[in-house]
């Protein structure tokens, strides 16, 4: 992460985080470490990933449930 450029963690586990980077234009983007691969969304890109992660896990949870 760039000192540079203000940041903050938004959720960690013992293999991923998931953070974030307000930068110079105004931009808020969100990143997802997972393992040796590095996604970057804009807003909102990060909301449609969330929104599916979401589903996913209700139809797994509806299908193991």
């Amino acid at each position: 992460m760039n000192d540079d450029i203000p940041t903050g963690t938004l959720a960690e586990t013992a293999n991923y985080m998931a953070w974030l980077s307000d930068e110079p234009d105004g931009e808020t983007v969100y990143h997802l470490e997972l393992g040796a691969v590095t996604l970057h969304f804009f807003q909102e890109e990060w909301d449609e990933v969330v929104e599916l992660i979401e589903k996913a896990r209700r139809a797994a949870n509806g299908k193991h449930g």
